[in-house]
């Protein structure tokens, strides 16, 4: 601890002096004599009024011949000795530094948490039926469970924390019978795992792996159930609980373990779907986000939420607004939900499973709704994505699109769109090239498809070649910047800057380009009409096929084989570039 405020004066000269002093005692003394009444004598009649001790003289430094001073009972030495230890409690009192928080301190509070709870538990048992007697130990619990806050500013605590068995203990207070309890604990969890703190990964891991050891997702889950969000503090501790589950999913690992709980993944589906519910809650809206969040990433757990009928259940959540954006004015207004439940529909259908059931939800005739009337900000943007999602490596899905009537509403969009490059045009290109990739060869909905680029005089080869002259002049840009950069590099500078460059191309239009450009060879191969009118259009700029056998060899160079997808990619690309001549 720091160090305590001194005098001037070391203490211990202090101390000696008093010691070396006259033996004579500290108090003073009188003579008993009978003869003389208490108190002191009356003043005579003639005084002029001055009366009571008389004072000493001024030159003298108010000691006898013995070191007492008169009036006191003490010494000079002494009341300095005296004055020193007041003036040392008081700056014991006001000016003690901060309590140190190290091992020495978590292991005394860890020793105080662990009778408090055995304190309260205890007297629970004993007095079950009259509350009164165990309140007083509630609250020091709740005050207890409350203080480890601090630990959150000492993450290099957190191992010790763990391996006294205190994260575990914190965990098992999520069963207690009061709820209140409950939701503290809660609250602490969720502020120890929190993102802002400046905690290392085995530092975080140590704490949290001891509370997944201590069932801490089982006993979220059984809280989930008992807590009543008509209840203002149970509607916190629910929205604590979702908060320290977003914090438990930046692991990887711990996330596959939060999406393979099917209780837990289960109330989640229930919060966003509850029907009572007229307005959409802060809790309902994390829900989604949490649920966006699960299934990003990991294949596992969107397979797990496929089998809980999470998409027919989030296709729900959408339909309201097939024809209209959330209206602002409303109290409901909340986009998030919406872009979170569409996020999570665009997961989910990326599995074979997802696309199935999407398909047998009516998720694509639902999509192409809210392509031809839904809201432009929201509805519209986000359905485009989905479409553009499911329909990879699925001809089930481009042939339902094709079925459904949905090549008037995408070409329509696709002319229409005054923003050539964009988030429209690379999702309305994704969808074109997985149609014209996947649907079946000779297929009525394939013969549809094509004779939808080469109708009205090849309108819309045009507007596909026009696209990739844009994105190829985006790309040249960066393209040289690159190259001069790369200039001033030596070789393992180049190498290490391979991602970054990469990066940039990918922002600068680089896949759409790629697409661009696997559109256009699928309809080279397939019609003698549109390859004349494309070789006529690159004309016009002094280029030839050459320029889209370029673009889809780097593909090629590009392509993982590690897959059957990959290998399978790499074979149609193969394919297309032998009628690039």
């Amino acid at each position: 601890m720091p160090s305590k405020r001194k005098l001037d004066l070391p203490p211990a000269e202090i101390y000696k002096a008093a010691k070396l002093a006259s033996n004579g005692s500290r108090h003073a003394h009188v003579e008993e004599d009978d003869d003389l009444e208490a108190g002191p004598a009356p003043p005579p009649e003639d005084d002029d009024g001055d009366y009571g001790p008389s004072a000493p003289p001024e030159d003298d430094d108010g000691d006898d011949e013995e070191g007492r001073f008169f009036g006191g009972g003490i010494t000079e030495t002494e009341k300095e000795v005296l004055d020193f230890m007041d003036s040392n409690q008081q700056s014991t009192a006001f000016d003690a530094g901060p309590e140190t928080i190290d091992g020495s301190w978590l292991k005394k509070t860890a020793l105080s948490f662990e009778k408090k709870i055995s304190r309260n538990a205890e007297l629970r048992a004993k007095f079950e039926n009259d509350p009164s007697k165990f309140i007083d130990s509630e609250a020091d619990l709740d005050s207890a469970i409350k203080s480890l806050s601090i630990l959150s500013d000492h993450p290099s605590l957190y191992p010790l924390f763990a391996q006294l068995g205190s994260a575990a203990s914190l965990v098992s207070l999520l069963a207690h019978e009061n709820t209140d309890i409950a939701i503290d604990a809660v609250e602490i969890l969720s502020e120890l795992t929190d993102q802002d703190v400046s905690a290392s990964e085995p530092d975080w891991s140590s704490l949290v792996n001891a509370c997944l050891e201590a069932d801490l997702l089982g006993l979220l889950t059984s809280n989930f159930s008992r807590l009543d969000e008509t209840n203002e503090s149970d509607r916190e501790g629910v929205y604590h609980a979702l908060s320290l589950l977003e914090n438990l999913s930046s692991s990887p690992t711990i996330c596959d373990k939060l999406g393979s709980d099917k209780p837990l993944v289960q109330y989640l589906l229930n919060r966003i779907s509850t029907p009572q519910e007229k307005e959409t809650s802060q809790n309902k809206q994390y829900s989604a986000e949490i649920l966006a969040i699960l299934v990003s990433s990991s294949l596992p757990n969107r397979t797990c939420l496929v089998s809980l009928n999470a998409v027919d259940i989030l296709l729900q959540q959408i339909a309201p607004y097939r024809k209209r954006d959330p209206d602002k004015s409303s109290s409901s207004y909340t986009p998030e939900f919406i872009r979170n439940s569409f996020e999570c529909l665009s997961s989910l259908v990326s599995s074979p499973e997802g696309k199935k059931a999407f398909i047998e939800a009516e998720g694509v005739e639902l999509c192409l709704i809210m392509l031809k009337d839904g809201g432009p900000k929201i509805t519209k943007p986000s359905s485009l994505r989905l479409l553009d999602h499911a329909c990879a490596f699925s001809p089930e899905m481009a042939t339902k699109i094709v079925t459904e009537g949905g090549l008037k509403t995408l070409f329509t969009m696709f002319m229409k769109n005054k923003t050539s490059v964009g988030q429209t045009t690379e999702h309305l290109i994704g969808i074109f090239a997985s149609m014209l990739r996947f649907l079946p060869a000779e297929s009525p909905e394939r013969i549809r498809t094509l004779a939808k680029f080469v109708e009205k005089e090849y309108e819309k080869l045009e507007k596909t070649v026009q696209l990739r002259r844009e994105y190829a002049a985006r790309l040249g840009v960066v393209d040289a910047a690159i190259q001069e950069e790369n200039n001033t590099l030596d070789r393992k500078e180049r190498e290490e800057m391979e991602d970054e460059f990469f990066s940039r191309r990918l922002d600068a239009g680089l896949f759409c380009l790629q697409s661009i450009d696997v559109v256009l060879a699928w309809l080279i191969a397939e019609d003698d009409g549109a390859r004349d009118k494309i070789k006529e259009l690159l004309a016009d700029r002094d280029e030839d096929l050459g320029v889209l056998k370029k673009t889809i060899q780097e593909q090629i160079e590009g392509v993982d084989e590690g897959g059957e997808d990959g290998r399978e990619t790499k074979e149609m690309l193969s394919t297309l570039v032998r009628f690039l001549v």
